[in-house]
């Protein structure tokens, strides 16, 4: 595995993250090399403490004012507004180019066209029924701390993606930047970023070990198996596919967290 030595500080690339996965205005307060862009990935955890803050205290603050299902739609759209829809976006060209492409090379040119078909339609609406039902079956704080766990939790376990070559060349990446390979350093800080409020979240629930097991290990499967599909259909991976995964990863976990609520 190839790792680039000259990178930028670690502050260049989580300016960088920070500027490239949300809409928020950081560019004014920082401007990171354009190097540091191929390095995000390894701050994508930490972009999600303040995505997966911001739509918790979204969702908190509306559930004092407003009836709780609404306080939920209130939450997403948060979401969506900060993140531009990034992932989203991800995962509506990801069901089009594997649901609509029979070979590496349709894929990949259905996934790169702009205009969206019935499977990324129906891959989004049911998404979102499934994330507004979800964080509806739970009580407002373990919701809150549900999202602000899995959110950083999903992009940790999403960032393996970037072990496999990248299916398409620089000059035809939507972005027009290619991640750079992981270190060992980044490694162990994508699993900090992504563990930690995990760890709240467990200690905040008192959790057993066998509460704990599937919470960690339900989504680590669901990487996995999408991590085999994509490898074994495209060889390598694109930024939809990491969206596309991010967001079914949180899903899974959510759906871990609110399947044990009666225990």
């Amino acid at each position: 595995m190839y790792i680039d030595t000259n990178q930028s500080p670690w502050y260049d690339r989580m300016w960088g993250a920070f500027i490239f996965f949300t809409r928020l205005p950081f560019w004014r307060i920082y401007q990171p090399s354009k190097d540091s862009y191929k390095a995000v990935v390894e701050f994508w955890p930490l972009t999600g403490w303040l995505t997966g803050g911001l739509m918790a205290s979204a969702l908190y603050m509306g559930s004092m004012c407003f009836p709780y299902i609404i306080a939920v739609l209130m939450a997403i759209t948060v979401r969506l507004l900060v993140t531009g829809a990034l992932h989203e976006d991800g995962l509506a060209d990801f069901f089009d180019g594997f649901g609509g492409g029979t070979d590496r090379g349709r894929i990949l040119a259905i996934m790169k066209d702009s205009h969206i078909g019935t499977f990324g339609v129906l891959a989004l609406i049911l998404y979102a029924f499934l994330l507004a039902a979800t964080l509806f079956s739970m009580p407002p704080m373990l919701a809150c701390l549900a999202i602000i766990a899995a959110d950083p939790y999903a992009k940790m376990l999403s960032a393996g993606l970037i072990t496999l070559p990248y299916a398409r060349s620089e000059e035809e990446a939507k972005a027009k930047t290619v991640y750079r390979r992981l270190g060992w350093k980044a490694v162990i800080g994508l699993a900090m970023q992504g563990l930690l409020p995990m760890a709240l979240l467990m200690y905040n629930l008192h959790c057993t070990i066998y509460e704990a097991i599937p919470i960690l290990l339900v989504p680590s499967l669901v990487m996995l198996l999408l991590y085999r599909y994509i490898r074994h259909r495209l060889q390598g991976y694109t930024g939809d596919c990491c969206g596309a995964v991010c967001l079914m990863v949180e899903l899974a976990t959510l759906l871990v967290i609110c399947s044990l609520l009666p225990l």
